[in-house]
């Protein structure tokens, strides 16, 4: 009798064990959530550069500063413009940016201007690979749209002879 109270016990302590576990696993797995959703995006800058052109677009919550070859100009944006822009670069993973391959490689033959996106997160900041300006990865098509106001004509496939 004692001996299968003891293992009655055993069990239930195991069981309990194992609960606790896994709650203080999905405690960590919503922190985790939250704090990513909480980072701050604090800029976001495309640059677009080939031999003789040297472009820099940044835009912060509340402007847009534009560089071309020295030349800078400065715009304001709308709160609703940079909430559009917050909301697409939240859906990008940003471990991974610096991993998306592009669809064409025009930049290294200076058909197309070589391009990368980098977001300032928290102090901290994520580039993507190099892409030919117009012609962005599929994961960072959406953001690039919107970042060109959504007026991007793609450039046709150059036909190789």
């Amino acid at each position: 009798m004692k001996i299968k109270l003891l293992f009655t016990l055993s069990f239930l302590m195991l069981l309990n064990l194992k609960c606790i576990s896994q709650q203080n696993k999905e405690k960590q797995t919503n922190n985790t959530n939250i704090t990513s959703k909480n980072s701050k995006i604090e800029k976001i800058q495309i640059t677009e550069q080939t031999r003789g052109t040297n472009k820099l677009i940044t835009f912060t919550p509340f402007s847009k500063t534009v560089s071309v070859n020295g030349e800078i100009t400065t715009s304001s944006i709308t709160s609703e413009q940079w909430q559009n822009i917050d909301k697409e670069a939240s859906l990008i993973d940003l471990e991974k940016i610096s991993t998306y391959e592009s669809p064409t490689t025009g930049r290294f033959s200076d058909r197309a201007l070589a391009s990368s996106i980098i977001i300032s997160v928290d102090g901290k900041q994520y580039k993507s690979s190099s892409f030919d300006a117009g012609m962005p990865p599929k994961e960072l098509e959406a953001l690039y749209n919107v970042l060109n106001n959504g007026i991007i004509k793609k450039r046709p496939t150059p036909r190789i002879r």
